[in-house]
């Protein structure tokens, strides 16, 4: 078995002003290294053995701080869990996107669910093969863990994924099984796979619109 915690990175400029960001390269603001400082030291009340990150800069920074915190080396770059494309949409704020974007208006593009799944999963199951037996950190982003947590509970409503937070799943025989979505990292947490549900009533842009 393989515990592999998701991490959501901190706050940039543009996740304050609703901003899509997608796969453009926004750096982390101030509020968002203190974020990434106090996950980092709720995770310090465990033990890991590797942190691996997006290379985005906003996702890399939240985890070097975190591997700060924890004492472990520099942390690895993983291209393949990067945020979703969002094509023409990033950049642009709610009433931008709804103004140009009305109702189901295709955005050129922006990558689909499906192929951000296709591609994030099996890096994932790799990744967790390759650390077997081991305690994982892997920052990334609000599209990216929005997918994960689709694919492997399709029929759960899990709430908002907030910069720093953390979403831990266990990774056995070849399957990941959600432990807490959000989760507070305690002992208990690891034994009784408790999750947080709340409905969601955006569209599926808004879901992730500023991942």
């Amino acid at each position: 078995m393989t515990l592999l915690y998701l991490v959501r990175h901190g706050e940039t400029d543009w996740n304050r002003a609703r901003r899509v960001q997608g796969s453009t390269d926004i750096p982390l603001n101030d509020t968002g290294r203190a974020q990434a400082l106090a996950t980092g030291r709720l995770l310090a009340t465990r033990e890991w053995d590797a942190i691996i990150a997006s290379p985005l800069s906003r996702a890399f920074e939240t985890a070097t701080i975190i591997a700060g915190e924890l004492r472990l080396p520099r942390p690895e770059a993983l291209p393949t869990i990067v945020e979703r494309g969002y094509g023409a949409a990033e950049g642009l704020d709610h009433d931008e996107i709804d103004a140009r974007f009305p109702g189901s208006t295709p955005v050129p593009g922006r990558e689909s669910r499906e192929r951000v799944t296709a591609r994030v999963l099996p890096a994932l199951v790799a990744l967790a093969d390759r650390h077997a037996g081991e305690a994982i950190i892997v920052v990334s982003h609000g599209g990216v863990i929005r997918s994960v947590l689709n694919a492997v509970e399709p029929h759960a409503r899990h709430g908002s994924i907030r910069n720093g937070s953390v979403h831990s799943f266990r990774h056995v025989d070849g399957a990941f099984e959600l432990i807490a979505f959000d989760d507070p990292i305690e002992e208990a947490s690891l034994e009784t796979a408790t999750v947080e549900l709340e409905e969601q009533n955006e569209i599926e842009l808004r879901d992730s619109r500023v991942s």
